[in-house]
């Protein structure tokens, strides 16, 4: 490991940026390094340090020491709070630069990176310094029945905390984790993928300049099964967040399991997205598009399966369908772009394979399932906006989760048959109903096994709400009041109130004491 003093993250290598990792306080570079890809240019954005398992526990041990010293969790919650504050007034300040990196390196489209990137990182970080001013930190408990005493209840800091963030949200998974985290007064390690980690770095430098301690926050890059699983078995580390695929999230409960940390997982979904006979088409169209599109599919919660009744089924994919010749697919850097690429090679040949076997298995073809056409998209990574029908859910398209812009439609008959169609999956993220009848689309969803369910809405997520998964798509919370609760620990402290010998239960083992 090399140490620099440079003020920032990135250097300068062969006029192209370089970016080092952030432990103790220091950046830290290493011999070998990632390339960090535009994919809609295939073009070298930047290259990052490559961390490996001695980058890990360094982080891990300064992030030991930062928190047995204490000066971070001894600080009070409001000055905590302040420096979150800070943070928020840097990023506002850095909006630009922030929504070009998600651009150059995630490939959002450039209005969507401006509210995705930085708006939702800025609203989250918001609503967490206000619930920490306001959190119960302490609460009185009851008096306790045996004796005359009385109870408090504290939230307290676990100590070292992983957050292992994925490519597709990187500032704002890295806000969800980091961020509660810290407030709660734990030290952190972030684990960045190695396809996007310039906006976690940058988060690095933002929270040292606002003032947390060194050693408090480090990054690290690193292979997701060398150096995240060294993270997710370290005896040293007391919790684990994970944000990622369920098969991932399955080998991350087995690596935490031998020292039984904490965790919480955000895994894979395959939302139902049902439309109801009185739904208001005009909206439900564009909300369909919307659930199933942003950001090119590649969100866990994305409402890939939309479930029609018959009698409107040929009319709302008609409609669909014209919606989507609408959108322009192309540079992510203009703001008339509505669809960039997908993540890069590899995710690129997943949904096209996952195209060939649709058809394959008979479902019908009726918009997109290729790369488009033309000269912009000679380099990148494109998929058109995908949709088949006739599609069963025993198929593959509607029981796996793709990740790209891949759209299943199913038809039912009643809502019975919606609402069985619909939890008849492993997964349980998200679900969403379309109707203008309120009540009626409230009992649906209360029927929906789903930790988010949206109504005439989709990708509506709420700082304030807890976000998370029912069956294979996770457990624990993030967001809402559960952001804390998620990195602290109950601890009941017991007050005796009695001050007398007498008075107290010793006598059921002791006996009576010998008098004097």
């Amino acid at each position: 490991m090399v140490a620099t003093e440079a003020e920032g993250p990135a250097t300068d290598r062969d006029g192209i940026p370089h970016y080092r990792m952030f432990i103790g306080g220091e950046w830290v570079d290493s011999d070998a390094h990632y390339d960090v890809i535009d994919p809609a240019t295939e073009e070298l954005v930047a290259t990052a340090a490559k961390g490996g398992i001695a980058h890990a526990d360094a982080a891990v041990a300064v992030a030991k020491r930062s928190f047995e010293g204490g000066a971070w969790r001894a600080t009070p919650p409001l000055e905590r709070a302040a420096v979150i504050d800070r943070v928020v007034a840097e990023l506002t300040s850095r909006m630009d630069e922030f929504s070009e990196i998600g651009s150059r390196e995630c490939g959002f489209p450039q209005r969507l990176s401006q509210a995705i990137c930085v708006g939702f990182p800025l609203l989250h970080m918001q609503h967490y310094a206000d619930l920490t001013r306001r959190y119960a930190w302490e609460r009185p408990g009851p008096v306790a029945g045996q004796v005359l005493s009385a109870g408090l209840v504290r939230r307290e800091p676990l100590g070292v905390c992983v957050g292992i963030v994925p490519w597709n949200f990187p500032l704002l998974l890295a806000v969800w984790k980091a961020i509660p985290a810290l407030a709660a007064g734990n030290s952190v390690v972030v684990k960045v993928d190695e396809k996007t980690p310039i906006a976690g770095l940058g988060l690095a430098q933002m929270l040292r300049d606002a003032g947390v301690p060194d050693g408090v926050f480090n990054v690290v890059t690193g292979d997701g099964e060398t150096v995240g699983a060294h993270l997710v078995a370290h005896p040293d580390v007391r919790k684990v967040s994970f944000t990622g695929s369920t098969a991932v999230g399955r080998e991350v409960m087995r690596n935490a399991a031998d020292t039984i940390k904490q965790v919480t997982l955000e895994l894979g979904g395959k939302g139902p997205n049902i439309v109801l006979d009185d739904a208001d088409l005009d909206v439900a169209v564009d909300g369909a598009a919307y659930a199933f599109l942003l950001h090119a599919g590649q969100a866990c919660e994305s409402g890939t399966r939309l479930l029609l009744p018959s009698s409107l089924h040929d009319e709302f994919v008609g409609r669909l369908v014209e919606r989507l010749k609408t959108l322009r697919i192309g540079n992510p850097l203009d703001p008339a772009t509505d669809i960039g690429p997908v993540m890069g090679p590899a995710q690129h040949r997943r949904i096209l394979d996952y195209i060939r076997r649709g058809r394959q298995e008979g479902a019908t073809l009726v918009h997109g399932g290729t790369v488009p056409a033309g000269p912009g998209f000679a380099k990148g990574y494109w998929v058109e906006p995908t949709v088949f029908t006739d599609v069963r859910n025993d198929m593959c398209i509607a029981r796996e989760e793709i990740f790209g812009p891949v759209l299943s439609v199913l038809r039912y008959d009643s809502v019975d048959e919606a609402v069985k169609l619909a939890n008849d999956t492993e997964y349980g993220l998200s679900a969403g109903v379309w109707s203008q009848d309120i009540p009626r689309a409230m009992e649906v969803a209360g029927r929906l096994q789903a930790g988010s369910v949206w109504i005439n809405d989709w990708h509506n997520i709420s700082a304030g709400l807890p976000f998370g998964g029912f069956k294979q798509s996770g457990n624990g919370r993030e967001l809402g009041p559960d952001a804390l609760d998620e990195f602290t620990e109950q601890k009941a402290v017991t007050v005796d109130l009695s001050g007398r010998v007498d008075r107290r239960a010793y006598g059921l083992v002791l006996g009576t004491p010998p008098t004097a």
